[in-house]
């Protein structure tokens, strides 16, 4: 949620941002404002879309070679014109943008005005910005000394970068639990809170650590100390993402593209993690905690949205092969009760950015208990995978629909190879069980291109539904977290109410909503449990309800009985999510285009949930 983007060098400032603004429109937003220095400095922000602002730039005289943009996700304050970013000091002399949440503002808020200051906005960004002037006035300092006695002050979430205008050749940034990232170009400098808005500049870039400030020069140099004024040497990294992953590639949204993209995501996932000999399975963060997973006595995810429904499906993962306990948590959850840990525990966190706050204070709070930390997540360089023991990156790509689908997917082929490589280890799988399912898992790609063939269909399946209000999904075993995961998709993009059930829990209370007017999803590819999932849509039936059914090519009965049914290629049990959840993904693509939503943003939605 919200986007950074700051500029310093030879370029005219103002395209850089807004092109960086664009690239960044996937995390979710409502307004977007610029500010440029150019002898004076000059603010503009709009409420609504970037190209809203581009609108209120036409015609305006804002050359320069420093600036900075923003793009707004409300918390504190309507969306409008007056609370968007960037926000002035009373002054006028200081600009800034800030990504995160300061949980004191109000505090500090009344202690600023106590002193005289006046406020024009309802943001706690403006009284950030303030308390950073109030103390270099008071104490005398310039901005680089008193920007981190005012950070010690704050508590909260942050990333900001920071303008003076008697400073024209300089930028200042910080951050805390909220990402921000520093590209290196010849003469210049990018600023950004992930590395899209950079990769068409430069690939050599600096991640800032929690409670570290920069400042960057014209000139091309860059310090960066601690708000405590320990001097850091920064860690150059290589950009991996290629420009032409983060452009819709003649798809008409990013979101068809990476449901697309999945055979491919899931391929790079697997690449180079199987042995060509014996398929042993290479995960470096499972063989260097090996002996710690085959003596855990129970492990632990944390995750948020679509990462805690793959983490559902690694529960039954871990428990079938692997035998040990799981238990699944909401990581805004698990951080603010007494959990009982200790370094017998695992704690795996699943996030596709890595930066999601709610988890990475999952993982400090298990951190503190001295469980072992794996994390899961798609972005190299995150906050989540500097914050581990040990971990596995995703593969997937970028991903910019703000609906997560290819990460989904990613993520339950990683926990697969997991809970296999443990199994293995501790002997709970037998030889011949363990090559079987790894054979089956690489030929999943190639399923999901059969697959994605149906799209026609699904197509038309949706514009059965398109005007419904609410839809119940339903599932057992493996796909009871697929089916949580449908009902979110379309609830995400749709804005249908939607609700994902086990099936066997529909007779108690969701079948009193079955009518004419309910379609039910019922997910029914499971061999273990096929009578018991029959005889749920005969109870449909029974009320009128309308059958949209995901089956196995060699079903035969329940094609007879559902109104709708969508074939998947039959494989393994255990990896039936990574096909069923397919079809699911369309359905609700299909049905958000028709009723004119806006399946890449949706309304009050964010791709990297960095506040709580």
């Amino acid at each position: 949620m919200c986007g950074i983007v700051g500029y310093v060098g030879y370029r005219e400032a103002i395209p850089v941002i807004i092109k960086g603004l664009k690239r960044l429109e996937y995390r979710g937003y409502d307004s977007a404002g610029v500010a440029v220095l150019n002898g004076a400095l000059q603010v503009c922000k709009k409420a609504g879309k970037v190209a809203e602002l581009e609108t209120e730039l036409a015609g305006r005289n804002l050359h320069g070679t420093m600036g900075m943009g923003h793009t707004r996700w409300a918390t504190h304050g309507l969306p409008n014109d007056t609370n968007a970013h960037p926000h002035v000091s009373s002054s006028t002399n200081l600009a800034i943008i800030h990504n995160g949440i300061i949980e004191n503002y109000a505090a500090l808020r009344a202690e600023l005005e106590g002193r005289g200051h006046r406020f024009i906005s309802d943001t706690d960004t403006e009284v950030l910005i303030n308390l950073i002037e109030d103390i270099q006035q008071k104490e005398g300092l310039d901005l680089e000394k008193a920007l981190p006695i005012a950070l010690s002050q704050v508590i909260g979430a942050y990333a900001i970068v920071i303008i003076s205008q008697d400073e024209p050749n300089r930028l200042y940034a910080a951050r805390k639990s909220s990402p921000l990232v520093i590209g290196l170009g010849k003469g210049e400098f990018f600023l950004a809170s992930d590395a899209t808005p950079i990769i068409e500049y430069t690939r050599n870039v600096v991640y800032l650590n929690d409670e570290e400030v920069a400042v960057v020069n014209r000139n091309g140099e860059m310090s960066i100390r601690t708000i405590d004024n320990k001097r850091i040497t920064p860690y150059v990294q290589e950009l991996q993402m290629k420009l032409e992953t983060i452009e819709k590639g003649g798809y008409e949204h990013f979101m068809l593209k990476e449901i697309y993209e999945q055979p491919r995501s899931i391929t790079d996932s697997l690449r180079g993690r199987i042995g060509l000999g014996d398929q042993s399975i290479h995960l470096r963060g499972i063989q260097e905690f090996e002996a710690k997973f085959v003596a855990a006595r129970r492990i632990i995810v944390v995750a948020c949205g679509t990462s805690w429904h793959a983490g559902l499906v690694a529960e039954y993962l871990f428990e079938d092969y692997a035998r040990i306990p799981v238990e699944v948590e909401y990581a805004s959850e698990f951080r603010y009760r007494n959990p009982i840990l200790d370094e017998h525990d695992i704690v795996i966190a699943i996030s596709q950015s890595g930066e999601t706050a709610d988890t990475l204070a999952a993982i400090e709070l298990a951190k503190s208990r001295g469980a072992t930390i794996y994390g899961i997540c798609n972005v190299v360089g995150s906050s989540i995978s500097r914050a581990t023991d040990a971990g596995s990156y995703t593969h997937a790509g970028p991903e910019i629909g703000v609906a997560s689908t290819k990460a989904f997917t990613a993520q339950i082929t990683i926990v697969t190879l997991m809970a296999l490589a443990i199994a293995r280890a501790k002997g709970t799988i037998s030889e011949s069980r363990y090559h079987f399912i790894l054979d089956e898992l690489q030929r999943i790609p190639a399923q999901i291109e059969m697959l994605l063939q149906s799209d026609s269909l699904i197509r038309d399946i949706a514009e059965e539904f398109v005007d419904v209000r609410n839809f119940l999904y339903l599932g057992r075993g493996y796909n009871f977290p697929v089916a949580l995961e449908g009902a979110l998709k379309l609830k995400e993009i749709s804005y249908i109410h939607a609700e994902g059930y086990p099936a066997a829990e529909m007779k108690h209370g969701p079948i009193a909503l079955i009518d004419e007017h309910m379609p039910v999803v019922v997910l029914a590819t499971n061999p273990s449990a096929y009578d018991k999932i029959v005889s749920n849509i005969q109870e449909v039936k029974a009320r009128k309800g309308r059958i949209i059914a995901i089956v196995a090519e060699d079903d035969k009965v329940i094609r007879q009985l559902a109104d709708f049914t969508v074939v998947i290629p039959k494989t393994e049990e255990s990896l039936t999510p990574l096909l069923s959840v397919v079809p699911l993904q369309l359905l609700a693509y299909h049905i958000a285009v028709m009723r004119g939503c806006n399946v890449d943003q949706p309304r009050n939605l964010a791709k990297s949930v960095t506040v709580e």
